[in-house]
């Protein structure tokens, strides 16, 4: 097949084809188009070349492949060429600030991060660009240390091995949010045509605006961290054996640096997953939030070993999953929730500790409307603040910020999603600084004769249990999805009529709030307060007996997560609060989500 040949019967895909194979420059990605184009799949012709991979607020992510909706080297020259010129037009100085880049061990992270990185020296920009994998937190933490006017990472978190992303920084430490994200997208289709010097990475090494930060950044970093240990003598007494994984992703290194820092003796490592691997060889899904599954040969190193405590990371290093030994040799996997006031209660008794005459009063912590609201129930009878925000650290790295500017201590902030952010220094998630601190924390209760599960408990009956019942349903279809929650809106045939109750009145909604059209009628005029997004579904229920539920869809999953949380009041039998939560959460997905009748695919457990 020619490109003179070429007839697809559609003279716009036929142009985009052409277009794309004269300016790609990968033998492999051009091998592929040509086979779909002499086997005439115009249908997956049509979907790779007639859409466009969008920027958006997480940057980029998907499917790495040939054409303009899937990841691949063109794509990442044309994203990079939009950026920087934006960032030409929007901040002054930035040939001076200059940007820093670094990516994951995942397929051609390296190549797109060099290209970027081309793209920036060719404009004259002073490039801090990684020399080897580092985990995505060390991105956010060289802003704010070097004063940079932005930052990108490339990587895919947790996602699928066939993934990966291109994610992106302010100059003020946060993940981009709206309008810079529009704006971006905009100069990227104002810039497609690759100039030849976009592609020329192998200057990048020679150039005066080159600079390699890891060995600087790696001091700075655990110089912070050992500055924030509370007890290094309980540290490195203590009994505990921990065990780590790095989920075949960047963390090893990383984490063994956190833990000398911290001044612990070092963990057992789960060897088979230790080194970055693209494959993901030993794990379905490279995600620690999928508990036991994604644990299974942490608990069989660990149970070796005699290890008590596994820590783990996901493939980029921001997320951080923890699991327990208990007194009948079973394994408790932590949820981000029970995490999330472990961690609360840590980094508020060190503050006070640290400060024992300081006044609460301007110190906050910060979770995502979907996480527990343990951290609310804390604030209030502890005395520091509580902000809710809207879902992923873009809005709380940026409510930080403000909060920050405003004279205010940020302390914690964390999303059920096991995201934690253990005090400012990163302004995102991280899995590194979090792993350390939960250590810090088991070290400190083995003094006292608690664990982790005991420590929990002891919150719970404090401040009331806060159970939880979190998942969600696979649903590939987008127009599925949207009858589903547009049904909600209209429950009974007329406009922002949504449901009064689940099981025929038994359980009485009182307060609904629909983040996708701005609806609340809890709040003056029904006008919700948080901010909206029309691209994204998410409803939250309040019910009159506490429940609260949320059901949204995830940015880059085809999946409906739903999250239930019933809050207890202090001494409120734990027995029956489970039962009346079962039993709701089943009601709420068939009456609300009807899996059979809409084909959703269940969790595979």
């Amino acid at each position: 097949m020619t490109l003179c040949s070429m007839n697809t019967s559609d003279s716009n895909l036929d142009n985009k084809i052409t277009e794309w194979l004269q300016w790609n420059k990968d033998p492999k990605a051009k091998d592929e188009i040509l086979e779909y184009l002499d086997k005439g799949q115009i249908k997956i012709l049509s979907k790779l070349f007639l859409k466009r991979l969008e920027f958006g607020t997480a940057g980029l992510r998907g499917r790495m492949g040939p054409g303009y909706n899937q990841m691949n080297d063109l794509v990442i020259v044309q994203t990079g060429q939009g950026l920087s010129k934006y960032l030409m037009d929007t901040i002054f100085d930035v040939i001076q600030k200059g940007v820093v880049i670094g990516y994951d061990g995942r397929y051609n992270s390296k190549k797109f991060a060099e290209l970027t990185a081309a793209i920036f020296i060719a404009n004259g920009i002073k490039v801090y660009l990684f020399s080897q994998v580092c985990p995505t937190p060390f991105i956010p933490y060289t802003i704010l240390k070097y004063k940079c006017a932005a930052g990108i990472m490339v990587t895919a978190s947790h996602n699928p091995k066939d993934d990966n992303g291109y994610k992106v920084y302010w100059e003020n430490g946060a993940q981009i949010i709206s309008p810079h994200d529009k704006k971006i997208q905009s100069y990227i289709l104002n810039n497609l045509k690759p100039l030849e010097s976009s592609w020329d990475v192998n200057q990048i090494y020679e150039s005066s605006y080159y600079k390699d930060p890891r060995d600087d950044i790696m001091r700075h970093y655990y110089q912070d961290l050992k500055d924030n240990v509370l007890y290094p003598e309980v540290n490195k007494n203590t009994t505990l054996k921990f065990t780590y994984t790095a989920m075949h992703g960047v963390g090893q290194e990383y984490m063994t640096a956190a833990f000398e820092a911290a001044n612990f003796k070092p963990f057992i490592t789960v060897e088979e997953q230790k080194l970055p691997d693209p494959e993901f060889s030993t794990v379905k899904f490279p995600n620690p939030e999928e508990g036991k599954s994604a644990l299974d040969l942490s608990i069989k190193t660990a149970n070796k070993n005699d290890s008590s405590i596994i820590i783990a990371n996901d493939p980029d290093a921001d997320r951080l999953a923890c699991a327990m030994k208990t007194e009948n040799g079973e394994w408790h996997v932590f949820s981000g929730n029970e995490l999330g006031a472990l961690l609360g209660w840590w980094m508020i008794h060190t503050y006070q500790v640290i400060h024992p005459d300081v006044d609460l009063s301007k110190t906050y912590m910060l979770a995502s409307t979907v996480s527990s609201k343990i951290l609310a129930s804390m604030a209030k009878k502890e005395g520091f603040n509580f902000e809710e925000t809207l879902t992923g650290f873009k809005w709380m790295g940026n409510k930080a910020i403000e909060l920050m500017k405003n004279n205010k201590e940020v302390l914690f902030a964390y999303e059920e999603a096991i995201g934690f952010m253990c005090g400012s220094k990163v302004l995102d998630k991280d899995g590194i600084s979090a792993g350390v601190r939960v250590a810090e924390l088991a070290a400190y209760l083995e003094t006292i004769g608690l664990t982790l599960s005991d420590k929990l408990e002891e919150i719970y009956e404090e401040y009331g249990h806060h159970i939880n019942d979190n998942s969600y349903w696979i649903c590939h279809d987008p127009d599925t999805i949207k009858t589903i929650f547009e049904r909600l809106r209209n429950y009974s045939g007329k406009s922002d009529t949504y449901p009064t109750g689940i099981l025929k009145g038994k359980y009485i909604i009182t307060g609904i709030r629909d983040l996708t059209t701005g609806y609340d009628n809890t709040k003056p005029d029904n006008k919700a307060i948080l901010p909206i997004s029309k691209s994204s579904q998410m409803i939250t229920f309040t019910f009159k007996n506490g429940l609260v539920t949320t059901l949204r869809t995830s940015g880059t999953e085809p999946k409906i997560k739903y999250y239930n949380e019933l809050c207890g009041s202090p001494g409120e039998d734990l027995n029956k609060l489970k039962c009346i939560l079962s039993e709701m959460v089943s009601a709420i997905i068939a009456e609300f989500l009807q899996p059979e009748i809409n084909g959703l695919i269940a969790r595979e457990e």
